[in-house]
């Protein structure tokens, strides 16, 4: 469902992504996992069709993501690190928006029980938590029943009962077909969730298989910090 290949791409004089490759498939949930400035976000923002790759293919659904038209963009859910959410609308009325773009959308009032964002229903997303606005990001990715869905790390904020249930919602998300990429600096969060698991480092592909596969005998984090040279951690 996603095949990147030799990626590269710089910001003047650094280097972001120097040859990056690695696949995902349906049904599964690839964990990108690595140290601050490995190159995960911008990975998954050319995957997205946000920036361009210097050189390298990337292939989401069979299409180039930079060129895809509308119909493309329909099939693919995103949330970004930074949320990307209109600050003056209240997260349900900006949900049921969403909603109005997609033939076949998701129930949005299962979606806002779930993730408890009937709690803050009414308040404009300027004035929510962090915590609050990433589950609002989540929502508004899933919405339109994605088969590839971009999460760039989707729990960052949130206490751990909504950690929680956001892997669950994650996984069975996977369960129902998509293919869902998750970029984490969470040991735990990529052995919970990963059926496929990307290390990356240098803005290279430094491991790639299951947990048990890149862990062998040992940790995940042992062999993390001896595949990135012992960088900052994950």
């Amino acid at each position: 469902m996603i095949r990147v290949h030799e990626l590269t791409r710089a910001f003047g004089r650094v280097r972001a992504l120097d040859g990056v490759s690695w696949t995902a498939r349906e049904g599964q949930v690839t964990c990108l996992l690595g140290p601050n400035g490995a190159g995960k976000t911008t990975t998954v923002e050319i995957a997205e069709g946000l920036q361009h790759a210097d050189s390298g293919t990337v292939e989401v659904l069979g299409t180039d993501p930079w060129r895809a038209d509308a119909d493309h963009r329909a099939r693919v859910g995103v949330m970004l690190q930074d949320g990307g959410l209109p600050q003056a609308v209240r997260p349900v009325a900006l949900l049921r928006h969403l909603a109005r773009f997609y033939a076949a959308p998701a129930d949005v009032d299962a979606i806002v029980q779930e993730l408890g964002i009937d709690d803050f229903a009414r308040t404009p997303v300027r004035r929510l938590s962090g915590g609050q606005r990433q589950r609002v990001a989540l929502a508004a990715a899933l919405v339109g029943r994605p088969e590839v869905l971009f999460l760039d790390e989707p729990t960052a904020g949130l206490d751990p009962h909504v950690r929680r249930t956001v892997w669950e919602l994650i996984t069975r998300t996977a369960a129902n077909g998509a293919t869902v990429v998750v970029t984490t600096h969470s040991f735990e969060e990529a052995e919970r969730l990963a059926d496929h698991l990307v290390i990356m480092a240098h803005g290279r592909t430094v491991a790639e298989g299951t947990t048990e596969q890149v862990a062998g005998s040992g940790t995940l984090e042992t062999a993390y910090f001896a595949l990135t040279d012992g960088r900052e951690s994950a």
